[in-house]
């Protein structure tokens, strides 16, 4: 008996290592994929002779395609398997890349992208899913923010590795190497992926079944709607804080030391406030990010230009910390057999928010100037705070 549970136990193991190493991997690499658009977007504008505005429909088409099909990629998946959509996806994804560095003009341009697009699709609710399945209980979270960290990595990696490679060489071998990459690791998900569909324990799973009947029916909503407004900040307000620091007297170098700031802040908010969220739990440690998020929004706004700067670690750790807790916070709303799907909605909402909210609050930045619309941003913030309370009959438990 001892040795059939110490048998049963390496091969959960086994499974956690599995879905934990390709989950992060892609992560990686669909992130890396999606901030890579950056480096390429003034090589086309060069190389076809484009306008702003096309520039601004190239990068639009990836991360519409991506954002609009979060929820048909996790209901295929519950239909043909994960592991074949999440593979399939990221060998479309490096297929995107492959055209895209064959491209000829704007038109094959942008049909590689969307074909990008539909890959990068996949990733997110797919892979969110394999790590919830994979570990159980407070371990679930922990796991899932060190998943939303792999992402982070990538968005350093690869844009850093392709502005390399192109001072060695033209930009159409870059990107046919990063599209290979892509193939790779397709191959890559096939092999690795654990076999097993789930590693939670049938208690565990038990758990995870009652409480989706019993509270997913209104505890996933708002979550999910925290996550939009928690996407919708972060986006509102990375889009004035430059044009705040401008005002502030910041050269261009200055500006772009600050965003390196929040984002290395952001990165390591992703990683610490997963582990936070196990020892707080998920309502308080959502409060205390978004409570800090909301005073380090305030506070920039009458402090001098270095006393700012300072302060931008700390908000990038409450803008992104929010996310990893409430991402890992997903399993514990919905049954096993839903999480796919799930996911799926989560990630159309903060996805589809984070895309839409420059623009509306933009339109409040053109009516009521910068501070004004960072307050705005804060206050709507703050709708998150009675929102998180509501949610603490349900992880109390």
């Amino acid at each position: 008996m001892t040795a059939a549970v110490d048998s049963g136990d390496q091969s959960a193991r086994r499974n956690e290592r599995r879905a934990f190493g390709v989950a992060a991997g892609a992560h990686a690499l669909h992130d890396g994929y999606t901030d890579l658009i950056y480096v390429m977007l003034p090589v086309w504008q060069a190389e076809f002779g484009l306008s702003y505005a096309a520039i601004g429909i190239l990068r639009g088409l990836f991360a519409g395609t991506m954002a609009a099909l979060q929820i048909p990629s996790s209901l295929l998946a519950e239909r043909i398997g994960a592991t074949a959509v999440l593979a399939g996806g990221t060998a479309l994804a490096g297929i995107g890349y492959l055209l895209a560095g064959a491209s000829a003009g704007f038109v094959m341009l942008t049909a590689a992208l969307i074909i990008g697009g539909i890959g990068a699709s996949t990733q997110h609710p797919i892979a969110s899913s394999l790590v919830a399945r994979a570990f159980a209980g407070p371990r679930s979270l922990k796991a899932l923010g060190s998943y939303n960290f792999a992402g982070d990595i990538g968005k350093m990696i690869f844009p850093a590795a392709a502005a390399f490679l192109m001072t060695l060489i033209p930009w159409r071998p870059t990107l046919a190497i990063a599209g290979a990459l892509g193939l790779a690791a397709a191959a890559a998900i096939v092999l690795l992926a654990p076999r097993s569909s789930s590693a939670l324990s049938h208690e565990n799973a038990t758990k995870a079944a009652t409480a989706s009947r019993h509270e997913a029916r209104w505890a996933f909503p708002i979550l999910t709607s925290i996550g939009v407004l928690d996407s919708a900040t972060r986006m509102g307000s990375l889009t004035f804080l430059p044009f705040l620091l401008q005002d502030k007297g910041a050269s261009l170098p200055t500006i772009g030391l600050a965003l390196t700031l929040v984002f290395a802040g952001g990165a390591a908010g992703k990683l610490v406030c997963a582990f936070i969220g196990e020892r707080l739990g998920v309502v308080a440690t959502v409060c205390v990010t978004e409570g800090l998020t909301v005073a380090m929004i305030l506070l920039l706004l009458p402090v001098p230009l270095a006393a700012a700067v300072a302060m931008l670690p700390i908000l990038g750790i409450a803008l992104n910390g929010t996310s990893s807790v409430l991402y890992g916070s997903v399993p514990d709303l919905v049954a096993p057999e839903k999480r796919d799907r799930a996911f799926g909605i989560f990630y159309t909402g903060t996805i589809g928010a984070g895309a839409i909210a420059p623009f509306f609050y933009g339109i409040a930045g053109d009516a009521l100037g910068v501070t004004a619309a960072l307050i705005l941003v804060a206050c709507v913030l703050m709708l998150t705070l009675p929102l998180a309370l509501a949610l603490r009959p349900v992880f109390a438990r």
